[in-house]
């Protein structure tokens, strides 16, 4: 009887042991994860639909509101990110534009012109990363499925609208499960900004979206938890801008100003991109650049210093800028059968409160239950650099305006 029990107390033991021994995923390296929130406005926060996002901001560092860089697009903003330049640096000076050496034409939505590396400057942070022995692993990002420099991520997607939120974290723990595991890894969501253009930011849809989207951060903390990484990993989530209300009764007309047929449209919308034709450049710059109601224009030169843009040649050379909820258009425009207004917009100036945009951050180079003050977007590059422990590139960021979120500055 004895010698039985014994026997099975030692069983027991091993039992244990080995159970200890097979979890289901072994404690490892973890990485630092950069999440954006494509259109999360800074005090949709508040709205209470956002569980998991506000766990990690009682629990790490949360910001008063981002700064996104101008103009507030999505493109520039991500870039500028990861990149820790200014637009008009590193050369994605909006979402639509046109290099005038090479008269090529980038558009965001479409695949073959973004291909282009050329567009590209500045060195991102997984370019960074690859080439100091580092590996990243990228399920979208503006410009992280372009071989910039020759070098993309180890691991990348083309972006697919389709690939559902779960199935993108997913992606994600998978790449974090692989070897060699990824030291930096990005995760992009679009669905908050989809819904605030649609039916604009304080929609039902928006709501929804928003609860989608932390459903899935949900996923991936229960996924980082389950690998005994959630307290190793550092999370940074951020949003490139905000939304604000826009109805096709706020529209400014540039006719109403200038004959449109001196004029070519570059872009048109929150900013309006204008190219002056030959022998019409001093009248038209004259007629847009006087005060007008509900928009702000200045040749390319004049831009106010504290935006940080116009010295890029791909800017057109009169920028022209509609105050918030409105847009600027030409009446050909908005008289053709396809035009269409949407229910909210970004881009406006960076000093709008609509566009403040969002940054959380939780891990262990992250302070604890701490409140930061507003800070530029452009700041983060630095920072991020560190974190990941690779030489940052040469930027625009300003370390010290970020280092005191940190647990060991």
């Amino acid at each position: 009887m004895i010698r039985l029990a014994r026997f099975a107390a030692l069983s027991l033991v091993l039992f244990i042991a080995a159970c200890a021994s097979r979890p289901a995923h072994s404690p490892r390296h973890a990485p630092l994860i950069l999440i954006s929130l494509d259109g999360y406005r800074a005090d949709y926060l508040d709205r209470g639909l956002s569980p998991n996002l506000a766990m990690l901001a009682a629990d790490g560092v949360r910001a008063r509101a981002l700064k996104p860089a101008f103009p507030t697009l999505t493109f520039p903003n991500h870039y500028t990110i990861v990149t820790g330049l200014y637009p008009d640096h590193h050369g994605i000076v909006n979402n639509r534009f046109v290099d005038p050496a090479t008269k090529k034409i980038f558009v965001y939505k479409d695949a073959k012109a973004i291909a282009d590396p050329a567009w590209w400057g500045g060195e991102p942070l997984w370019v960074g990363a690859e080439r100091q022995g580092k590996h990243a692993a990228t399920v979208f990002w503006p410009g992280s499925d372009v071989a910039i420099d020759g070098v993309r991520p180890e691991h990348w997607l083309p972006f697919d609208g389709t690939m559902s939120p779960n199935a993108r974290v997913d992606q994600a723990l998978a790449w974090i499960d692989g070897s060699p595991h990824p030291d930096f890894v990005t995760l992009y969501f679009e669905q908050i900004d989809h819904a605030g253009h649609d039916h604009g930011p304080d929609s039902p849809a928006v709501n929804e979206a928003l609860g989608e989207i932390d459903a899935a951060l949900g996923r991936l903390i229960a996924g980082l938890r389950e690998r005994g990484m959630f307290e190793q990993a550092n999370i940074v989530i951020v949003s490139d801008h905000g939304m604000t209300a826009t109805s096709r009764d706020r529209i400014v007309i540039l006719d109403d100003f200038v004959d449109a047929a001196d004029m070519d449209l570059v872009t048109g919308g929150v900013i309006a991109g204008i190219e002056p034709k030959a022998g019409h450049e001093a009248a038209v710059a004259h007629a847009l650049t006087a005060p007008h109601d509900h928009m702000r224009c200045w040749r390319r030169e004049a831009i106010p210093a504290r935006l940080h843009y116009g010295t890029n040649p791909r800017i057109p050379p009169i920028v022209c800028v509609a105050d918030d909820g409105w847009l600027v258009n030409t009446r050909a425009f908005m008289n053709r059968p396809d035009a269409h207004v949407s229910q909210g917009e970004h881009g406006y100036d960076n000093d709008d409160p609509a566009m403040r945009a969002l940054f959380v951050a939780h891990g262990p180079a992250f302070r604890r239950g701490t409140v930061v003050p507003e800070f530029d977007n452009v700041d983060l590059y630095p920072m991020l650099a560190r974190i990941l422990g690779i030489r940052p590139a040469a930027n625009d960021g300003d370390y010290a305006a970020v280092r005191g979120m940190l647990a060991s500055p």
